[in-house]
């Protein structure tokens, strides 16, 4: 039997083409009419949770590209503290959160309640999908050793 060794993105994706064009279609759907810069906070914030380094480099790097501020990013991890997200972001960033760590699931019914005041039914249910999909990746990239890439 063969012992897992780090498998980087391109080699993922040579190996697994699919698995790679699924993702991205799913991503895709999922994250229209979200918003770049809100998507990409998500999509870090959820990376910072599962620490996983390649995604939340990408995500971050993807964020500063949607114009998002650096000062913003810098507060992401501490977001509930920082006075500078919106109650948008903040209804999205609690729901990745509690998506995110299932030790959260008591946080599920208030998180559902501002995401009711600030999303439309099919935003949420896109933004759920989306939270989904980035665990997912997480869950590929950081477990294979894919290499970050360079801050941008």
């Amino acid at each position: 039997m063969a012992s897992l060794q780090s498998v980087d993105f391109d080699a993922f994706s040579k190996r697994l083409p699919e698995a790679v064009t699924a993702l991205r279609t799913l991503s895709q759907i999922s994250t229209q009419d979200l918003g770049k810069g809100l998507v990409e906070l998500v999509k870090a914030r959820a990376s910072q949770l599962n620490r996983c380094a390649y995604c939340l480099q990408l995500h971050l790097n993807w964020a500063r590209k949607a114009g998002v501020p650096q000062s913003r990013l810098d507060r992401l991890a501490v977001w509930r503290e920082a006075p500078d997200f919106t109650g948008r972001e903040r209804a999205a960033l609690a729901w990745t959160e509690a998506l995110t760590d299932l030790s959260r699931q008591d946080e599920l019914d208030s998180a559902r309640q501002a995401l009711a005041r600030e999303f439309s039914q099919e935003e949420l249910l896109r933004l759920t999908v989306a939270i989904a999909v980035i665990n997912a990746w997480n869950r590929i990239a950081g477990p294979l050793g894919f290499t970050p890439a360079q801050a941008q």
